[in-house]
């Protein structure tokens, strides 16, 4: 029935809007689908992440795990970043972020429109950033960490950015290193080295 369908079409259903705020498409507004549950991460917080990331990114191959807007993976390629791969599970939102990606003529990029783990169960090869925000509501961070590194994800000096809600613990892998840490409202940020 159409009326189940329209969720998930982006052509039928209105977007929300996001601002990039550094790099080539600084003040750009792109759309995004608006999902229940779907939380971009803020101006504040982006502006402290890249911050942190500035001098990592330029010709950096970055992985968005949970894409949903595509904030991080677009602010990434807006400040130099030579590839982003998004996973995305939602097909509207994918479908809008591809859509987005053409209007700004991104090079480097590719959408991939399945679940975290099906992308992490293929063998991959390590990326400078990794970017992990999941469904807050899901808990996925233990088990999508460790799949990062069975993946083949993670290389020596890959920076993986983790966002929680602030009460959550996180169990990371052996030897990784906690770079950045920083409180924001109900939401944790952490920035990894492996």
């Amino acid at each position: 029935m159409p009326r189940n369908r329209r969720p998930s079409s982006p052509a039928s259903s209105p977007v929300s809007q996001l601002r990039i705020i550094g790099g080539r498409w600084r003040g750009r507004k792109v759309a995004f689908a608006p999902i229940e549950g779907l939380r971009p991460t803020g101006d504040r917080l982006r502006e402290t992440l890249f911050n942190w990331l500035q001098f990592h990114l330029p010709g950096a191959r970055c992985l968005d795990l949970f894409a949903g807007s595509g904030a991080l993976g677009l602010e990434a390629l807006s400040r130099g970043a030579a590839q982003v791969d998004f996973v995305e599970l939602n097909r509207g939102a994918a479908q809008i972020l591809r859509q987005q990606l053409g209007v700004l003529e991104a090079e480097g990029a590719q959408v991939h429109n399945c679940p975290a783990e099906v992308f992490l169960s293929q063998p991959a090869a390590p990326f400078d950033v990794i970017f992990v925000d999941p469904p807050f509501a899901n808990d996925l961070w233990t088990a999508t960490l460790a799949g990062l590194l069975e993946a083949g994800c993670v290389g020596e000096d890959t920076l993986i950015y983790v966002e929680s809600p602030r009460n959550i613990q996180i169990a990371v892998p052996a030897g990784w290193q906690l770079e950045k840490e920083k409180q924001a409202g109900q939401v944790c940020m952490r920035l990894f080295r492996a």
